[in-house]
């Protein structure tokens, strides 16, 4: 049972070492994408200590943006809207601090007209991955630490990474995608009850294939230099990252395959996973007069699986708590799997961990 003179003795700073070697922090954080980081900061305002871990070489997840070369690719979530207020006022601070900007509103279509509305778009100013970044900034943040058991003890967790280093949590964030999530609460011999259990199970996902290509030469994309494919496969998006003012150079592409194709093709050799691709993606390529281009040339190419690309079966709450010892989930595929979806999930988590913890 947690206490308060317990929880005292965890929060003198961030984290501590104790006399057996031990580190020590009263709430862990497992991922370092969106609702982590969100999580992390909201319990640091709080007054809890947090330290968070990744097992990538950098915080963001699917807020990724990754250089090739001169070019720059977002090749993950692509963009994000506004849908509530709460997460409004965080976009508003994300704003005045230049971190995020409009992008559009609206995208082209696959028949290329401009599908226009009100809708603001955003994206990170310097790619998507600097939101993260931003995010990050002054938070303990250890990228490149895989956690590899979770074991339950009396007054919270004990936590044992890839490198054999041990820490003691008082509590627990789990934000990776759930079937992560669920195979390190094994990993420990943790039972979570039935209903939980059940809740955890029924979560699903789609996989997503991203192909990053620098064309030969100018090529472009319609205005605003995205397209939107209706039905989506085997292509369902394509950005030109200069358009979207994040590559300084241009012809510089991301295609994300659809959900059957990215199913389909999976184990594939990346040479056909970019030539398909890139077929299907040419009858919306133009040149310099925008006019339609034939035979592009592809230069440079990347190749990045996303098992876990967008929840299709989500929890309805916005994380979901286990009182003892104190254990959250949260992520996108808790009440809504989008961007936003995130950043609400990761405030409920935190909010969660408050009232569990104190």
């Amino acid at each position: 049972m947690i206490t308060p003179a317990s929880l005292r003795n965890l929060l003198p700073d961030e984290f501590r070492v104790s006399d057996s070697g031990t580190n020590r922090v009263t709430c862990l954080v497992v991922g370092a994408g969106l609702a982590g980081l969100v999580a992390a900061r909201e319990l640091r305002r709080r007054g809890v200590g947090v330290v968070v871990f990744d097992k990538g070489r950098g915080a963001g997840g699917r807020l990724a943006t990754r250089r090739i070369g001169d070019a720059v690719f977002d090749h993950g979530a692509q963009f994000f809207t506004v849908r509530e207020a709460e997460f409004g006022r965080h976009v508003d601070e994300w704003l005045r601090a230049g971190v995020v900007r409009e992008w559009c509103r609206g995208f082209a279509h696959g028949d290329g007209a401009l599908r226009a509305d009100a809708h603001p778009r955003y994206c990170g100013t310097s790619g998507m991955a600097g939101i993260a970044k931003s995010l990050a900034a002054d938070l303990d943040v250890r990228t490149g630490v895989r956690v590899e058991s979770l074991v339950a003890h009396e007054g919270g967790w004990g936590v044992t990474t890839d490198a054999g280093v041990n820490w003691r949590a008082a509590s627990l964030l789990l934000t990776p995608p759930v079937p992560q999530s669920l195979a390190l609460i094994e990993s420990g011999g943790f039972t979570l009850d039935a209903e939980t259990k059940a809740h955890l199970a029924r979560i699903a996902y789609d996989p997503c294939i991203a192909v990053m290509v620098i064309f030969a030469g100018m090529v472009t994309l319609p205005a605003p230099g995205a397209v939107q494919i209706e039905g989506g496969e085997p292509v369902y998006w394509i950005a030109d990252n200069n358009c979207k003012g994040v590559s300084p150079r241009s012809s510089a592409f991301t295609i994300h395959a659809g959900a059957d194709f990215s199913r389909a093709h999976w184990e594939a050799d990346d040479e056909l996973i970019v030539a398909t691709l890139t077929r299907h993606a040419e009858k919306f390529l133009r040149d310099t007069n925008g006019q339609p281009l034939e035979n592009a040339q592809v230069e440079t190419q990347q190749v990045k699986r996303w098992r876990y690309s967008k929840p299709t079966v989500t929890y309805t709450e916005r994380c979901l708590a286990v009182q003892t010892p104190p254990l959250v989930f949260a992520g996108d595929a808790f009440g809504g799997a989008r961007v936003e979806g995130a950043a609400l999930s990761g405030l409920a988590a935190a909010e969660q961990l408050a009232t569990l913890l104190l």
